[in-house]
């Protein structure tokens, strides 16, 4: 399959699936009078999605250093959709807290693609971290970092400084103690994520734009206005 470009641009940088450069791909092929029939922007976004899916992974995603420790991503597996976001700093986060992760990465997202950052499965079993979903935009040229929330009660804490456990007991990633005061130990309190930690996963997906129209009705469907639950849980 030959993919057809909008511009040179366009070829030499990778992909792009903005619903613009749907309409100059149609353009193009209008111009190269090849087709019996110009194809529809729903056909021609088929096409470049299938060249993303069988050839897109081959292509290279640039990524710069922002700290000397950051771990360039790579993926553990063949198959993973998924490559690590890698801790560049000790960061502790006590109970009701939410703190920043840096990972010392900067990336050149192409036009028309994201980077969505995801949870680790095991972080989110075994431990009370829950990493936020984030969306890096293609136009982010800064340093990545990932949110964290210790969704232990913040009152737990209160209630031992009130009694006097001076000495807190962290965990880390994995819900492991990594301190040394295992008397007071109460799983899923206080957290040390550690640098070099896989703390979160990264995804490269495409990105449909649009252009918005305001209307005064909505076309019918047999769902119509019900959410919230209304078909039930079983």
């Amino acid at each position: 399959m030959t993919l057809i470009y909008a511009n040179e641009k366009d070829k030499n940088n990778g992909w792009t699936l903005s619903f613009g450069y749907l309409q100059q791909v149609q353009k193009k092929v209008e111009e190269m009078d090849e087709f019996e029939e110009t194809p529809s922007l729903e056909q021609i976004e088929s096409v470049l999605l299938a060249y993303v899916k069988n050839k897109g992974a081959g292509r290279k995603l640039k990524v710069k250093k922002m700290h000397p420790d950051a771990v360039i991503p790579k993926y553990a597996q063949q198959g993973d959709s998924g490559f690590d976001l890698v801790a560049v700093e000790d960061v502790i986060i006590e109970p009701g807290e939410t703190k920043l992760i840096k990972t010392g990465l900067a990336f050149d997202i192409p036009e028309g693609f994201e980077i969505q950052v995801r949870p680790r499965s095991g972080i989110t079993l075994k431990t009370k971290l829950r990493v936020q979903l984030g969306t890096i935009d293609s136009n982010y040229r800064g340093e990545v970092g990932v949110i964290v929330d210790n969704i232990t009660p913040s009152t737990i804490r209160e209630n031992l400084e009130m009694h006097s456990f001076a000495n807190p007991v962290y965990h880390d990633i994995s819900g492991n103690n990594v301190s040394n005061h295992a008397w007071n130990c109460i799983k899923g309190m206080h957290y040390k994520i550690q640098k070099g930690d896989r703390i979160a996963q990264g995804i490269l997906a495409p990105v449909a734009t649009t252009e918005f129209e305001e209307v005064d009705e909505l076309s019918e469907s047999d769902r119509g206005v019900n959410g919230y639950g209304s078909t039930g849980v079983n």
